[in-house]
């Protein structure tokens, strides 16, 4: 998910301090939630070994119905990421979202 890994000792107050038998032992610095959206959108296209905007309209169904499933949506500009990477607008995105809610 694009984490890093850092002393404990340069940890800021966002960052996780994990400890070892009552020492720290590293900090983990978490990416941002938009820049997760990226690795994951990257992952689901290696995974398929096509570009997202190549798929057919029910794999790109499919893939929005994983990606809110992981929260992808609650991300500020998630819909528009998540739209570019497939190639279709925003309102397609939403019409998949509604879909599965009906």
């Amino acid at each position: 998910m694009g984490g890093e890994l850092l002393p404990p000792d340069e940890a800021g107050p966002d960052d996780v301090v994990l400890a070892w038998e009552g020492a720290d032992v590293v900090a983990v610095r978490l990416p941002q939630l938009a820049d997760s959206l990226d690795h994951i959108l990257a992952a689901m296209e290696r995974k398929r070994g096509v570009p997202l905007a190549d798929l057919d309209r029910k794999a790109k169904q499919e893939v929005v119905r994983v990606l809110e499933a992981r929260g992808a949506f609650s991300v500020r500009h998630g819909v528009e990421t998540v739209a570019s990477a497939l190639g279709v607008s925003r309102f397609t995105v939403y019409n998949y979202l509604n879909r599965d809610k009906a």
